[in-house]
């Protein structure tokens, strides 16, 4: 079989944050639980130009720039994601057009809650893989909202992840994949519901915990490898403790966590989160190194991959914007009504 890896990859994360403080004033919160409790302190806004499409296409252009080739090389264009502009039509024609990969370009969008962007990962993976195209870009990407004064609404954020796979100029080679996935139906949203329920603490152990750390230790059993073979492991973020807690409970040690993870600075941005943490750390790993990423969704599963990387990774790097950068620069913040502006949250003529 052929060696399959990302041989490009792009991040793009909005300019707009509002702080844990400014929701919490407004609904009588304490802040400070949420910052010690669940280690969040802000989240990435979209501004009301954006949407999973347009984060989407910028992070697309910064993996085509990375792997060097033209969009119209590019087989199939999935997007993952559970705040799809459209209810029906999909966000992967408008992604595939702006690429210049139409008309030839198998598209489709992915839902899974929180891992449907590692969803189209795999399956452009897998399609590489069989020969069938020369190369797959998947995209993880959300601008997922929650309902005013819910526990989501400190974290919901938004932001996109964008991976091309192949097998010439490979970056980080895939050794090894595997899936976790059970129904466990901790996290839902109806047609016409606005915004996703939650069971609350049940999204912790039977849901987020058990299929982060069964895909993860499946994966290693069916690799033979231990967390000792790893130089960086990376885990969907709902918040800054969970991913962390995860890692311990393997036998991490929490500076091979600390890379991939996002949440303090950035918020969940769901479908984008474990991949937007693997950009962050293809952005300082060094060949040779090898990376466990695991996602989760809501539903309930999880998406594992191991990852080794390559010389080329060095020679690529810096022709487009890095993670952290975009994370901690030119940021600009809201108060809630601009925020709930932004975000739709305020009816003009409700009927």
């Amino acid at each position: 079989m052929p060696e399959v890896g990302i041989v490009g990859y792009g991040a793009y994360i909005p300019r707009y944050r509002i702080k844990v403080e400014s929701i919490a004033g407004v609904w009588g919160a304490e802040a400070e639980s949420f910052k010690r409790g669940l280690l969040l302190y802000e989240k990435s806004v979209p501004a009301p130009d954006q949407d999973t499409i347009t984060m989407s296409v910028e992070a697309s252009r910064y993996a085509l720039k990375r792997a060097g080739i033209d969009g119209s090389r590019i087989g199939a264009a999935y997007v993952g994601s559970e705040s799809h502009p459209y209810a029906v039509k999909p966000s992967g024609t408008v992604l595939s057009e702006a690429i210049g990969a139409t008309p030839e370009c198998h598209t489709a969008d992915f839902e899974f809650a929180c891992k449907a962007g590692t969803e189209a990962m795999y399956i452009c993976y897998a399609q590489v893989m069989a020969g069938l195209i020369e190369y797959g870009l998947g995209v993880g990407a959300d601008t997922s909202q929650g309902a005013p004064g819910d526990a989501l609404e400190y974290s919901a954020s938004a932001g996109a992840a964008a991976f091309i796979f192949g097998t010439n100029n490979i970056l980080a080679r895939v050794e090894e994949t595997y899936t976790y996935m059970t129904d466990t139906p901790d996290f839902w949203r109806r047609e016409h519901q606005f915004y996703p329920q939650h069971a609350g603490r049940f999204t912790g152990e039977p849901a987020y915990f058990r299929h982060t750390l069964g895909a993860a230790k499946g994966i290693m059993k069916k690799a033979g490898m231990t967390v000792d073979d790893f130089d960086y492991a990376v885990f969907h973020q709902p918040n800054g403790k969970f991913p962390t807690a995860a890692g311990k409970r393997l036998g991490f040690p929490e500076e091979k966590i600390k890379t991939g993870l996002l949440t303090p600075w950035l918020g969940n941005t769901y479908s984008g989160s474990s991949p937007l943490g693997l950009t962050a750390i293809l952005d300082e790993a060094n060949p040779g190194d090898r990376i466990l990423m695991v996602s989760f969704g809501s539903g309930a599963g999880s998406d594992a991959f191991i990852f080794n990387v390559q010389e080329r990774l060095l020679e690529v790097r810096d022709l487009a914007p890095t993670t952290r950068p975009q994370l901690d620069e030119n940021k600009i913040y809201l108060d809630y009504g601009r925020y709930a502006k932004f975000r739709g949250k305020i009816l003009r003529n409700p009927k």
